[in-house]
Parts: structure tokens; C-alpha cells; sequence
């Protein structure tokens, strides 16, 4: 079956590709911190996860890997209709042909499938964010309704698990606008709020010019202890019975949380190279975080 460089069948008639394989091959190779966090998993969650997660990833790429505003818009409506397609049934995509599976498996709401798009599409009409609460809005997009889908994949339900959800997907939507500062800038977008910018001292021009000096250092110390509340509003929701449920929320927690940490060790100068959690750190966090839940205790 050939496969476009978008995913998209060119000749339906072949024979058919393995969509569970396919998308676990697509989380694999994106060398994300999923991979890690869903290890543990029972097969049916983690396949679940996987096609879920090459959802997110695909709708991602069509803006990144674009090759022009108009043609991403194209691509976006293309992968609206499809969502459609998967949800009435009629999925013709390998990704939404696992994902049809999976939302009727899991009850899984089609709300949050469009307002991750939604959050895609922000990337293409607003590259600045004048306050805080405005990147509020594109994290809920982008990050914590990830958190809100794979909750109900975990099977944990309750009004707490979901703030849990909202607040720790704020968290490592902040913590990877940290990392990616530079990288972002030479795109032409700024995440960081315009009015911390201002309060710092620190100008647009410095942030596209990559620009390392005191007052940049200062404006990322108050990202990050704004990413810090907001872990520990995430802990604060966190009840120990879920723990059996929601451990690969935890070891995700635990990974970007260490993340963080090191992105504050360096002194900020994220535009020196990409600081990263090393692969045997989050194995460990993983194993730690799964031995916790089947000892029914919070791990170390």
C-alpha cells in the first residue's frame, strides 16, 4: 500500500496496512516522551494511546512540515473531514482506521479531537501571546485536552482526575515552550507572554536574535516558577486511589518535572543546544512510577 508523505492511502484497493503497527511505529520514531510513559500500560490501553498520540502528532505536522500557510489550511480542513469520516465510521486514513476502534472502545468525546485541531490551526493566525491567559487558552488546545482523552483511555473518570489533567497539561505545555524558545524563534513565534517580555526588560528583537543576557535568565526564572505552580496544582489534584490508573500521567509528570529542573541547572541558555531528560532516566522514572501503582503506593 503506498502511503503519502502525509499518511494518506493512495491506492485503497491494496492490501491493507496494519494500523495498530503503524501507529506504534509513528510514536516510536517521533522520539517523544509518550513513548516512555505508556510502556507499562495493558496492550489494549497502549495501543489505544499510540493511535491516539499519531493523531496528535499527524495534526501537528501538517502545519510544521507545510510548506505554506494556504497549503497547511487545505491540509487542516482535509484532516477535519477525515475526523468526521472516522466518527460516522467511514475511515479511509490508517491513523483515524485505528482511532474509529478506539473512540468506540472508549467512549471517547469528539469535542476534544476538535479542539486540539483548533489548537493546531492558532499556530497558523497567531504567532504572540499578549498575556498569560491567552497561552492559557493554547495550552488547553494543544496539551490538556491530550490529558483529558488519555484520562478516559486510562479509565479514570472523576472531576479531580480531569483538573488533574487540565492542570498538569498546562505544566508540560509551559515546560516545552521553555525547552523549544529558540527553535521557535527562529520560526518567527514567540509563546512566552508579550507582557512578561516587557516586565523583564526584554524585547521581541532579543527573543528572535537569540539574545542570552541577565535579563533573559530572569524572564525564564519566572516561566519556570510559574511551571512549578502548576505542577503542584496538578499533585494537588492527584488522588492516591487513582494511582493504578493514572501512573503514566505520573511518569510523564516526572520526566518533563525533571526537565524543568535541568533547563533551570543550565541557566536558561536554551539557545545553546536542546536540553533533553537522557533515555535511562526515563526508563527508571517509568519503572519506579509502575512498580508504585502495583504496590498501591505513590513511588519515590
Amino acid at each position: 500500500m503506498g502511503i503519502d508523505t502525509r499518511g494518506w492511502i493512495l491506492n485503497p484497493g491494496a492490501e491493507r496496512v496494519d494500523v495498530n503497527q503503524y501507529t506504534q511505529e509513528k510514536t516510536k520514531t517521533s522520539n517523544t516522551n509518550f513513548y516512555y510513559s505508556f510502556l507499562f500500560l495493558p496492550k489494549k490501553k497502549r495501543d489505544a494511546i499510540f493511535t491516539f498520540y499519531s493523531f496528535c502528532r499527524h495534526s501537528d505536522d501538517i502545519v510544521d512540515d507545510a510548506s505554506d500557510e494556504e497549503s497547511a489550511r487545505r491540509e487542516l480542513a482535509r484532516w477535519r473531514a477525515e475526523l468526521n469520516a472516522c466518527f460516522e465510521g467511514r475511515p479511509t486514513h490508517p491513523i483515524t482506521q485505528a482511532l474509529h476502534g478506539t473512540i468506540e472502545e472508549f467512549s471517547l468525546p469528539k469535542d476534544y479531537f476538535e479542539a486540539l485541531i483548533d489548537g493546531v490551526e492558532m499556530d497558523l493566525r497567531q504567532k504572540r501571546y499578549t498575556t498569560f491567559e491567552e497561552l492559557e487558552t493554547y495550552c488547553y488546545h494543544v496539551a490538556c485536552v491530550v490529558g483529558l482523552i488519555c484520562i478516559e483511555i486510562f479509565g479514570c473518570r472523576s472531576e479531580k482526575a480531569k483538573e488533574y489533567a487540565l492542570r498538569l497539561g498546562t505544566a508540560l505545555q509551559l515546560t516545552n515552550i521553555m525547552r523549544d524558545v529558540g527553535e521557535d524563534a527562529r520560526e518567527g513565534r514567540i509563546y512566552l507572554p508579550l507582557e512578561d517580555l516587557e516586565r523583564f526588560q526584554y524585547s521581541e528583537a532579543d527573543l528572535l536574535n537569540e539574545t542570552y543576557s541577565p535579563a533573559f535568565v530572569e524572564l525564564m526564572r519566572f516561566q519556570e516558577e510559574r511551571a512549578r505552580r502548576c505542577y503542584q496544582q496538578a499533585v494537588e489534584c492527584y488522588e492516591r486511589r487513582d494511582h493504578h490508573l493514572l501512573f503514566p500521567a505520573e511518569i510523564m509528570r516526572k520526566i518533563y518535572y525533571n526537565l524543568l529542573q535541568r533547563i533551570g541547572k543550565a541557566d536558561y541558555n536554551v539557545f545553546a543546544k536542546r536540553i533533553r531528560v537522557p533515555a535511562h532516566s526515563k526508563i527508571l522514572y517509568a519503572l519506579r512510577c509502575w512498580l508504585g501503582s502495583r504496590w498501591r503506593r505513590l513511588a519515590p
